[in-house]
């Protein structure tokens, strides 16, 4: 094999045993899952994913590995109280993702990824389990907005057997 892994924000298998993880700073995570199909996938959605359609592609992919019945576990990332980001930063985003338009906990703008997230898989009739928490505002999670260095917080799925 050798060389680099290829830089990715989503991964897909329907190989038993093997673990697909997701790592995320205040980014959003997806573990996506449909055990009868043997289907499993990792996703990392951050602002720029969700605007370039990552959540569609990896509901897609999935679908096109078998997937009928997916499942999502949409986890903790920053919360739109604490996203503050420009104006045209958050029209740009709320052009495709309406609900992810919010304002900070100053009243700047701001977006909320993850409920930008929760609404594309519920629109593409994937049953969602969203475990709350802000990354910034708890220290149960690793946020790089909260501390300015680097760590990850990890989601792990894996196909047990078909």
């Amino acid at each position: 094999m050798g060389g680099e892994a290829p830089r990715v924000d989503a991964v897909l298998t329907t190989t038993p045993g093997l673990a697909l993880g997701v790592l995320v700073a205040d980014c959003t995570p997806i573990l996506l899952a449909d055990p009868e199909a043997g289907v499993v996938g990792a996703v990392h959605a951050g602002r720029p994913g969700l605007v370039a359609g990552v959540v569609d592609a990896a509901v897609s992919a999935a679908r096109d590995l078998g997937a009928t019945r997916l499942t999502a576990a949409v986890g903790p990332s920053v919360c739109g109280r604490c996203y503050e980001v420009p104006e045209a930063m958050r029209e740009e985003v709320a052009a495709a993702h309406p609900v992810s338009a919010t304002v900070s906990w100053t009243g700047t703008p701001a977006l909320d990824v993850a409920a930008g997230v929760v609404a594309r898989l519920n629109a593409l009739d994937v049953d969602v389990t969203w475990v709350p928490g802000c990354t910034r505002e708890s220290a149960r999670f690793y946020s790089y907005r909260r501390s300015a260095r680097t760590g990850r917080t990890a989601g792990v799925v894996s196909v047990w057997s078909r």
